[in-house]
């Protein structure tokens, strides 16, 4: 076999790659060292901004196989067939650190999906709880900064942290759940991913569903407990992805069973709580799970970068079948989501293998931009319509119409019989067994007592107790005594 020859990025060959030109033996650098300067150039370029949240991340390959008919339910293609698959990519992340993070830390996880649908890509952008802190996009901004490191100190600040919570009780639901004992998921392997905001279904009939996506893990559930997780963090920081690059390089393929929640869309306007409301969850006596098919991971990427780092999730990208809600913040990630990855990767960053469709081929007038791979030949017009066979619209609708009225103006969200920002943060506290509760109260305290202002701690505890006053009682006892020492 011959012998693979060296190239610059022009694809001359190069002569030396171990030494520099030099001005004479010892002597200075020379500028027309062409491959020199190329090498170091394009090594200062090699990593782009990191993303804004969700910064340290893994990805995986695998498929999703469709067990069930939900046909009465969506006519998306991928869907349309019991024993169908589809390939899938995953990125599973923290949330809150930067990309040198470690992973067992308590954060919510990330849980992005991207299905290469013959009918184009399928994005489900979620994380591991079915709920979120906030219910408005407007919110997004200010929370992220109040988790992030601070401007000065250059750290997370507890200040900062509960400051916001306290000012934001609808957080208190998701609380209740990041200091519960699934709070630090022992691996990416062991919890499960939820779509978490509401999305449409509609069927072949145009008759349109709400659904919520739950992906349970077959691995079971294992958690970590604050002192595990200081131990770990302290051996592996990458302990997550060194977890799941091993099992699939073992061929031991996590999986994840899919079940949805399904509202006919009639129903919405007068359930008791704000279906589209992403700090609720529709509890399982009122619409239970069904089960629609498994994801199966079973391939590493071949380069991190390439392919989890460049990897772009839009919850925009729908396919037939598959549509939005009147969740706002879902409506508000429809944009900041695709935005997001212009900014980092490109207006053509979905022309990366990673992001590019692979059951079907973009065909579109969007050209040129920057790194634009895709810019046609001198027979494609860049305009439609036209008279030349370029593509066309297909006049079929890709889900249901929502209904809209009323005026225009900053409104806040409507009622529901049992809309408040503490009910469901205390039923999930009611629902977790005595030890359950210790762990869960110890967790929050050890946090909010290195809160420095007094009436932000009164502010949070006031929280707890609107949900459950036992669990306010408890916080505050353990405030108090951790305050004490």
């Amino acid at each position: 076999m011959s012998k693979r020859v060296l190239t610059t990025e022009s694809g001359a060959p190069v002569a030396d790659n171990q030494n520099s030109a030099t001005a004479g033996v010892g002597g200075p650098l020379l500028l027309q060292d062409q491959h020199l300067l190329e090498k170091l150039a394009r090594f200062n370029r090699e990593r782009i901004p990191e993303r804004v949240v969700h910064a340290r991340g893994s990805g995986a390959y695998g498929y999703f196989e469709v067990t069930d008919d939900v046909t009465a339910y969506t006519k998306a293609n991928f869907l349309g067939e019991v024993g169908k698959r589809t390939e899938t990519f995953i990125r599973f992340s923290t949330v809150a650190d930067s990309l040198g993070g470690a992973d067992a830390v308590r954060d919510p996880r990330g849980f992005a999906l991207k299905f290469y649908t013959e009918e184009g890509n399928y994005d489900l952008v979620g994380n591991n709880t079915p709920v979120f802190f906030i219910k408005d996009p407007i919110k997004f901004p200010d929370f992220i900064h109040s988790q992030k490191r601070d401007p000065f100190t250059g750290r997370q600040e507890p200040d900062n942290v509960w400051d916001f919570w306290a000012h934001s009780p609808e957080a208190t639901h998701q609380i209740t759940w990041l200091f519960g004992d699934r709070g630090i998921p022992a691996s990416y392997r062991h919890m499960n991913g939820f779509g978490s905001h509401t999305y449409q279904w509609t069927n072949e009939a145009g008759e349109a569903f709400f659904v919520k996506y739950h992906f349970k893990t077959n691995q079971g559930i294992r958690s970590l407990s604050a002192e595990q997780a200081a131990e770990l963090v302290g051996k592996d920081a990458n302990s997550h992805q060194t977890d799941l690059l091993q099992a699939i390089e073992r061929g031991v393929n996590p999986s994840w069973t899919l079940y949805v929640q399904i509202m006919p869309a009639a129903e919405a306007a007068d359930y008791r709580f704000n279906p589209f409301d992403l700090t609720k969850v529709w509890p399982h006596a009122d619409y239970p799970l069904q089960r629609v098919g498994r994801l199966v991971l079973d391939r590493n990427p071949d380069n991190v970068f390439a392919e989890v780092e460049q990897a772009a999730f839009s919850p925009n990208n729908f396919v037939p079948g598959i549509g939005p809600s009147p969740d706002k913040m879902l409506q508000g990630r429809i944009f900041a989501y695709a935005d997001a990855h212009r900014y980092r990767l490109g207006v053509n960053h979905t022309q990366l293998p990673v992001n590019a469709p692979k059951a079907t081929v973009a065909d579109n007038y969007g050209r040129d931009g920057f790194m634009a791979t895709r810019n046609g030949s001198r027979h494609d017009k860049n305009y439609e319509p036209n008279s030349y066979q370029g593509p066309a619209q297909t006049d079929a609708a890709l889900s249901a119409p929502l209904a809209i009225h009323g005026w225009t103006g900053t409104h806040e969200a409507p009622q529901h019989a049992k809309d408040d920002d503490f009910f469901q943060a205390g039923e999930l506290y009611r629902l977790m067994s005595e030890d359950e509760k210790k762990r869960l109260v110890a967790n929050i305290a050890g946090s909010l007592s290195q809160v420095s202002r007094e009436d932000v701690i009164e502010k949070n505890i006031a929280h707890f107790a609107a949900a459950d006053a036992d669990y306010g009682k408890r916080v505050r006892e353990a405030v108090e005594a951790l305050r004490e020492d």
